[in-house]
């Protein structure tokens, strides 16, 4: 796209004109913003999977049938 090309933004339902340069940075700067969100996101994720596996793991217990003692 060459730089003098008419770039247009969404604000709402509104298309209004703006600079190619402006543009571009707002959105590579959204893109950063992203990508920090899902490492973020995968961090939690990892340190919560080991949690979960250890709570399914008691529940699995506690929920087990109980062998009956013989008299």
């Amino acid at each position: 796209m060459t730089d003098n090309a008419v770039i247009y933004k969404a604000i709402g339902s509104l298309l209004v004109k703006a600079e190619k340069s402006k543009i571009t940075a707002d959105l590579n700067e959204r893109k950063e913003l992203l990508n920090t969100r899902a490492t973020v996101l995968g961090k939690q994720e990892e340190r919560l999977r080991p949690q979960i596996k250890d709570l399914q793991t008691k529940l699995q217990q506690d929920l087990s049938p109980v062998s009956p003692s013989q008299p």
